[in-house]
């Protein structure tokens, strides 16, 4: 998912801060596809990061779009599946799902 990021970032001109550094209007044309703008010409990605293990989002964190983000929209759980899928869709994943929801909401009615 952050390679994915990345990749739309620097196609777009966006800065991993958020700002527009691009050269080309066609850059802006539908950025809004992907990104929201905030205040001071800022832009967020319209994403939703869900993970079970807290360590998958520390690194997409820490790396060097990490504070592109939304804050909000990061969604983990304390302790990962294990592969296991079982665990992972009726136990660990299922007490995520409602937090997964509400998050999923407000990105949407932002569009």
């Amino acid at each position: 998912g952050s390679k994915f990021w990345e990749v739309i970032s620097d196609e777009h001109g966006i800065k991993p801060d958020g700002t527009y550094n691009g050269e080309s209007d066609l850059q802006l044309e539908r950025i809004n596809v992907y990104y929201n703008e905030a205040h001071g010409g800022k832009y967020v990605p319209r994403a939703v990061l869900v993970d079970l293990e807290p360590g998958t989002m520390d690194s997409v964190r820490s790396g060097p779009y990490g504070q592109l983000f939304r804050p909000d929209n990061y969604v983990f759980g304390q302790s990962g599946a294990g592969n296991n899928w079982a665990k992972g869709h009726y136990t660990e994943g299922a007490e995520l799902v409602d937090s997964v929801l509400d998050v999923v909401r407000k990105e949407a009615e932002g569009c």
